[in-house]
């Protein structure tokens, strides 16, 4: 596996009193995160809570900066967590995705995010319906492991440059539909979007093919080409939108055409790959998650709401209707709603 990293000077120094460092004890390990509050958070009403993962080999603070994530929970108002994966047997930090690769040993890191959300739920006044988890390469891969193994907690998820493994996709089980995004570029030298290699990795368009099955989402996807804005960066972009799936899920996919093994929008650019800069991946990634809660479109939660209060609101009137028609009064409901009482001379 290609290492990826990146030469960040000084993170925290940027971001100011907004960002914390924390440790919490799992399974006898000390694990560490980032901790990323926005500046307008003052606990009275609940807030969303993202977790971005880094990918193999670089940390929490590198994804961090590389993604600026933290400018979107500024403007959006949500809690940002940075995880840290532990070091493998070359000292290089991971997480253990349930792929071959990663699985060198016995790291409960599903655990340990289902224990992390737990604290920051604690911590925090969280919208618990709205958890989100997304990561780059390794971090992606583990964002389709919670999505198979912690469904119960989380709402949607996105992978940039990550993917799923054959093994994974044949034992993936969640007990709910998974919106899902995958930003990939067609010619990511660490994680092919053919896949195969010593990992066994599945091609993208495999697993896509698996969650819009699992969704029940259209079988044919509405294509649309971003616009090249940018022709700088020897790439393009395909955007396909499988919709209409069960509970209003949908599984989207950016296909960066000689796109490279990088997250569209970074300023940071890593030899030998293309950086597409026709759209931001941290913005599109979080226009995605605000479609949906743990429940699924909450466009689709908010109309059945709307009408089982309705309903209910229909039959106490009409109960109270037909207790007041033994008294000699009827029941007027006019177009805006409103019930007025009148007494029936006979």
């Amino acid at each position: 596996m290609k290492k990826l990293i990146l030469i960040l000077v000084a993170p925290y120094i940027l971001l100011s009193q907004n960002v914390t460092s924390e440790t919490l004890i799992h399974e006898n390990i000390e694990r560490s995160y980032i901790l990323y509050s926005p500046s307008n958070y003052d606990g009275a009403n609940s807030v969303p809570l993202v977790l971005n993962l880094h990918g193999y080999s670089s940390n929490a603070g590198q994804q961090l900066i590389y993604s600026k994530f933290y400018e979107l929970a500024d403007s959006e108002g949500f809690i940002l967590i940075h995880p840290e994966g532990t070091a493998d047997n070359l000292g290089f930090q991971f997480w253990n995705s349930g792929c071959q690769f990663w699985n060198t040993n016995t790291i409960d890191d599903v655990g340990f995010l289902s224990n992390l959300i737990d604290t920051i739920i604690s911590q925090y006044n969280i919208d618990t319906e709205k958890v989100y988890s997304m990561g780059m390469s390794n971090g992606g891969f583990m964002s389709y492991r919670l999505a198979c193994e912690l469904s119960d907690k989380i709402a949607a998820i996105a992978s940039v440059t990550g993917s799923m493994c054959e093994n994974q996709i044949a034992s993936c089980s969640p007990n709910k539909p998974m919106p899902v995004m995958q930003i990939h570029g067609t010619a990511d030298p660490t994680v092919s979007y053919e896949g195969g290699g010593v990992s066994e990795f599945a091609s993208i368009d495999d697993v896509v093919s698996y969650w819009t099955g699992f969704n029940n989402c259209d079988s044919n996807p509405i294509i649309n080409i971003v616009p090249d804005n940018n022709i700088l960066d020897l790439c393009t972009v395909e955007h396909y939108v499988y919709e209409n799936g069960d509970s209003g899920s949908s599984v989207e996919l950016y296909k960066i055409i000689n796109g490279g093994h990088t997250w569209p929008g970074a300023a940071i650019p890593l030899a030998g790959n293309n950086t597409n800069q026709d759209f931001n991946a941290s913005q599109v990634i979080w226009d995605f998650f605000t479609k949906y809660n743990i429940n699924g479109l909450i466009e689709n939660n908010s109309s059945i709401q709307g009408t089982e209060t309705k309903k209910k609101k229909l039959k106490s009137i009409d109960i109270l209707g037909r207790e007041l028609a033994t008294k000699g009064f009827q029941l007027h409901i006019y177009d805006d709603g409103s019930v007025e009482k009148k007494y029936v001379i006979k």
